[in-house]
């Protein structure tokens, strides 16, 4: 596998890394080791997690890290939910970032075919 820095993939993880914690600067302070924290941790999972695979130089960890990538972005739009139902988060500021995690689940689970399918080649 590639240097992960050049994954279009990992590029769109980080800069909606730096999106979330951007846009929970705002969030009360009383949430900061719940909900704040939470939201950050998934966001940074995403990219880690495919970061990881990378180093792994194996097919099937690599796989195995974009799953875990992938459930990671999932609790993070969960995350999202719930801070736009709390009101920490506006609905136009919850669309952008939502439509964010949406096109990374989408470019893991393309990713994690292509690598199947190396694999089984």
């Amino acid at each position: 596998m590639e240097d992960f820095k050049n994954l279009k993939v990992w590029t769109k993880a980080h800069e909606l890394t730096l999106a979330v914690y951007q846009k929970s600067r705002s969030f009360p302070k009383d949430e900061m080791y719940g909900l704040t924290s939470q939201l950050r941790r998934a966001a940074c999972s995403i990219g880690a997690n495919i970061a990881e695979g990378c180093g792994r130089r194996s097919d099937g960890e690599m796989n195995r890290f974009l799953q875990i990538a992938r459930g990671s972005a999932s609790e993070l739009e969960y995350h999202l939910l719930l801070a736009r139902d709390l009101q920490f988060l506006q609905a136009a500021e919850f669309d952008a970032l939502e439509a964010k995690v949406l096109e990374i689940q989408r470019m893991l689970a393309s990713l994690a075919a292509k690598v199947r399918s190396a694999a089984a080649s």
